[in-house]
């Protein structure tokens, strides 16, 4: 390496704006993980809804009066929290909750506006189904095995650090609409909405 790549180097250490040091790579990485973790929000939207034949049969779309939180919530044998969500699964507020999260998250990735309220939303969707997965237990509430292979950083916790980084780093801006959302006179105002 020369003297003037390591020069190059340590100076984007030490820069004190560390999004500078964000190049266009990067950007554009980004956006493909921005794009695929909103499809993946929007396909658990679209599935459960129409009954698309992969999770979701047909026949239990919530569009043929299926049901899309009940099935999950109620076979949720770990964890201190199984009454409760035993209690919800099913409801009206529950399924809206969800689906109203799942549609809305995975529309705010792929268009690339209010990440920073897709990130909150999403991770707590996340930290709800991670509690009802609940990890942390190695039995069921019957003594089986839970299967859960590790007991801190599974699925949820990656897709709720996807979100938070995608937010923080302004995702949005390259191949989505995040400059152009960032500019109206109410997303100035209350920047929380970028």
């Amino acid at each position: 390496m020369s003297t003037a790549h390591i020069h190059q180097a340590s100076t984007l250490e030490r820069v004190e704006a560390p999004g500078s040091m964000l190049t266009k790579t990067a950007a554009k990485a980004l956006a493909v993980l921005r794009y695929a973790t909103g499809f993946l929000f929007l396909w658990a939207f679209l599935d459960k809804t129409f009954g698309l034949g992969y999770s979701t049969p047909e026949a239990k779309a919530w569009i043929n009066g299926g049901n899309p939180t009940k099935g999950f919530l109620a076979n949720v044998d770990a964890g201190p929290l199984q009454g409760f969500f035993h209690t919800i699964a099913g409801t009206w507020y529950a399924n809206w909750l969800f689906m109203l999260g799942m549609l809305g998250v995975g529309l705010a990735l792929i268009a690339g506006i209010g990440l920073r309220v897709a990130a909150a939303s999403g991770t707590l969707i996340m930290a709800g189904m991670w509690l009802a997965e609940f990890p942390l237990a190695q039995h069921t509430a019957k003594g089986a095995p839970t299967g859960s292979t590790d007991p801190l950083t599974d699925y949820h916790v990656i897709y709720a650090l996807v979100l938070i980084v995608l937010a923080a780093a302004y995702a949005g801006h390259t191949w989505g609409l995040g400059r152009w959302w960032a500019k109206l006179p109410i997303v100035r105002k209350n920047r929380w909405l970028i």
